[in-house]
């Protein structure tokens, strides 16, 4: 029988979320077998299915088309575990494709965009470079004018629509959104589970402390209106011009914003980093302590 490595029981348990024991004494059962293991363990422990790939994919692009109207405007992430693979030929000439075919269809929904032909090319380019690669998200943005922006390692994208104006005020609105990352359009779109988040911050700062309840909100106003100016994107100087609010550059081509859309590749996506080898030695009994 091979010897289980720990390099086994990662990928074992990478492809069925279960815990390393479980995983250990399913490849001693198979006999080092990880495809025997993820049977067996589907018939003992209730799991539906494991992963074709359960390697995190956090690298990637982001990537945007526009209309030739500049009226309709498409976004889109896709996923590769290294930065490597994220600027291979191969991999720009599929992230490219899913785009074109998404925005030829008018589709927004990727697990429908990417039934059929697009997923047989996706599971063909895993096979031939060797990683995990997903279509993770892909919006959609309509405008009067519409007009977007690709950070020069694509790992940051950004749309912008607007009532009325030159595409040229949309495209900088739309590098002023990749490089600020507001959290909102407008102070009025901030959520109110975030504006209650800010207030118990302020409420904590050692200056709130023993001041009068009326003085305390008297001091959040102020403080929560920064905040909101600060957050959302009309109010906040344009990074081209900082004597100027985004709002103000807008309407100085005769329109007003309708709203944006921004990408980066990877956020949220949880990255945990384990060394095996020491949690098998541990749950061996041969770790130090």
């Amino acid at each position: 029988m091979a010897a289980i490595t720990a390099a086994m029981v990662k990928e074992l348990r990478d492809r069925t979320g279960l815990g390393m024991m479980e995983c250990k004494k399913a490849l001693v059962e198979s006999e080092g077998s990880v495809e025997a293991a993820i049977e067996e363990l589907r018939k003992s422990s209730g799991l539906k299915a494991a992963k074709k790939a359960g390697r995190t994919a956090a690298e990637g692009v982001s990537l945007i088309k526009v209309s030739d109207d500049n009226t309709v405007g498409y976004i889109l992430e896709v996923n590769s575990e290294t930065d490597f693979v994220a600027r291979d030929d191969n991999f720009m000439t599929f992230a490219n494709e899913v785009l074109d075919v998404a925005f030829e269809k008018g589709e927004t929904d990727v697990a429908k965009l990417m039934e059929g032909e697009l997923e047989s090319k996706r599971e063909a380019l895993v096979q031939k470079i060797g990683e995990n690669i997903t279509v993770r998200r892909l919006v959609k943005i309509e405008g009067a004018v519409v007009g977007g922006y690709v950070h020069s390692n694509s790992k940051i994208a950004a749309l912008v629509a607007i009532t009325a104006g030159d595409v040229e005020i949309a495209r900088d609105v739309a590098m002023h959104v990749a490089a600020i990352n507001p959290r909102v359009a407008k102070p009025e779109d901030m959520p109110e589970a975030e504006l209650e988040a800010e207030k118990n911050i302020i409420r904590s700062q050692p200056d709130m402390e023993g001041k009068p309840a009326e003085i305390v909100e008297k001091m959040m106003g102020g403080r929560i209106n920064k905040f909101l100016k600060e957050n959302s994107l009309v109010d906040q100087p344009f990074v081209k011009n900082p004597e100027q609010t985004v709002a103000e550059l807008i309407k100085s081509g005769g329109g007003e914003l309708v709203g944006f859309v921004r990408l980066e590749v990877g956020e949220g996506i949880e990255v945990e980093e384990v060394d095996f080898a020491a949690e098998v030695a541990a749950a061996a009994g041969t770790g130090k302590a």
